[in-house]
Parts: structure tokens; C-alpha cells; sequence
């Protein structure tokens, strides 16, 4: 629950949504499944972009009030900056795993020759 609250709570309940058609298109549509996983991988890599560029433009509304570039890091702890990158991480994994969940579900249904 914490990885998902952190990994902004829109996103990710857009990537379990899409979890959730990946399971409904097995059962009643199989040519989809995959398709689904593909967009769930791709929302997952836009979210953290946007993510990332979210936390680059409030650090340069704070570097814009400084004087210097170097003054950042008095106001803003490495730690804070590595666990945005963290968070940011959060929709890609959680993307890749429904990927890879639809990936097995069409190898699962794909008819044999």
C-alpha cells in the first residue's frame, strides 16, 4: 500500500485498472491481453517521466531563489532528491510486472500448432 500511495495514487490505480483488463480481456478477449500489457508498460515509463519532470521544476523553483546553484543542497537533502527518484521508479515496476503478468497470460492461451 505504501508503493502504491507513493507511487501517486492516479497512476497507479489507472495501472491496476489495467491489471484488472488484462484478467477481464483473457477471459473475453485473448487477442488483447498483450496489447493491454504494452500500454500498462508504456503509461508506467510516462508516469515516471512525469514524475521526474515534476520534481526537476521544483527544483528549479528553488534554484531560481538562490543566488547560486550550489545553495540547493543546503535547502534540499540528497536524501529528499533520491527518494523522489525512488517514488518515480514506483509506476515503471509496477507497469513492467502487468507487462509481464499479460505476457504470460497470451503465451497461457496461445493455441498450439
Amino acid at each position: 500500500m505504501n508503493m502504491f500511495m507513493s507511487g501517486g495514487p492516479i497512476f497507479m490505480t489507472v495501472l491496476t485498472i489495467l491489471l484488472v483488463a488484462v484478467f477481464f480481456a483473457a477471459w473475453k478477449a485473448p487477442r488483447w491481453v498483450k496489447d493491454i500489457g504494452t500500454i500498462a508498460l508504456v503509461f508506467g515509463f510516462l508516469c515516471q517521466i512525469m514524475g521526474i519532470q515534476q520534481t526537476i521544476g521544483t527544483f528549479r523553483e528553488v534554484s531560481m531563489s538562490l543566488d547560486n546553484v550550489s545553495g540547493i543542497f543546503d535547502l534540499i537533502s540528497p536524501g529528499v532528491l533520491f527518494g523522489a527518484l525512488k517514488a518515480s521508479f514506483n509506476t515503471v515496476i509496477y507497469g513492467i510486472i502487468i507487462y509481464l503478468i499479460a505476457l504470460i497470460v497470451h503465451i497461457i492461451q496461445k493455441p498450439r500448432v
